[in-house]
């Protein structure tokens, strides 16, 4: 039997998704929305509200260090050690990149990009870049910090996506901004019409993260279905069973054109172990006959879990 197992390159694959998906976030707020003192929710846009009240002497990414701190010994209770060491990686990486990032993109290049663009352009760019790099990273185990580990918690119990709980915690974060003064680069304080304006736009902003956050899970976490057809229908299925550790049924069959006696066996994987399925089954049986389909709604071990309210019997 061939051994399929978790190589090392498989942790290197993951840790360099985590490592695209942190750099693509943070060009979101250095390129996009920093420049244009535009807010956002989350610790992110809390620590953004911070640098802008400080005229930038407390960096964003300094208050997006401490704060995730705090939320990452929470995490680390509830989500597991294998989480909270990609999120501590997660979070230093970031935190780092949202300081250097100002200082090491010229300022014409966001002037062009950005500034120039408009702020509604910005947000949508940032919002969707930023929403892209979330789930980049959520779906290889990790988390960019913040209320994105709060909403990964709430997720773990209770049937609500991480797109729409961050849409919440996130609403709360901007409004709170009314409250704290803002000064833009030059030094000069942002007129009461100009906050209310950029709290629109940070509503906008919060829409595009959160759907194209649950738009690129929703896409990672797809699942499929195979029928396969093969005379070492045997091997494959322990290897299913043993090495993939995902379940299978046999089904015995007649070949209406042969009329012989056909094997098939039934399983269901998730999109991103497809191909490593695939392989194997070509190396034991290159004449083996696959028909692949995408499902949703797949419930039960090693899939998704009903998550229901308990209600208190009496």
């Amino acid at each position: 039997m061939i051994p399929v197992k978790k190589s090392a390159l498989s942790y290197a694959k993951e840790y360099l998704f985590i490592t695209i998906g942190i750099e693509l976030y943070v060009l979101g707020w250095v390129i996009f929305l920093i420049p244009n003192n535009l807010i956002g929710g989350g610790v992110t846009g809390l620590a953004s509200i911070i640098q802008y009240a400080t005229s930038g002497k407390i960096m964003a990414g300094t208050t997006y260090f401490f704060v995730n701190l705090l939320l990452l010994i929470a995490a680390l209770f509830t989500l597991g050690k294998n989480f909270g060491g990609k999120t501590v990686y997660a979070i230093i990486l970031a935190s780092i990149t949202l300081n250097i990032g100002q200082d090491l993109i010229p300022k014409e290049i966001c002037q062009m990009l950005a500034v120039d663009n408009g702020k509604l352009l910005s947000t949508i760019i940032g919002g969707g870049l930023s929403g892209i790099g979330i789930g980049m990273t959520m779906s290889n185990g990790g988390s960019t910090g913040g209320t994105d580990i709060v909403a990964l918690i709430i997720n773990k119990y209770r049937n609500v996506s991480p797109g729409r709980m961050l849409l919440f915690i996130d609403a709360m974060v901007i409004l709170s901004s009314l409250f704290v003064p803002s000064y833009t680069e030059s030094g000069e304080i942002m007129p009461w019409t100009e906050k209310i304006i950029t709290i629109v736009y940070a509503f906008i902003l919060i829409m595009v993260n959160s759907s194209v956050l649950d738009l690129y899970l929703s896409g990672s976490k797809q699942s499929v279905q195979l029928f396969i057809f093969s005379k070492k229908y045997d091997e494959i299925a322990d290897a299913i069973t043993n090495d993939f550790r995902r379940g299978c049924t046999v089904m015995s069959g007649t070949g209406w054109y042969t009329k012989s006696d056909v094997h098939v066996v039934v399983v269901l994987t998730r999109k991103a172990d497809l191909n490593m399925l695939l392989k194997y089954v070509n190396l034991v049986d290159p004449d083996a006959f696959i028909s692949v389909a995408s499902v949703t709604g797949v419930y039960g071990k090693g899939f998704e879990t009903f998550k229901f309210n308990k209600k208190k019997t009496q």
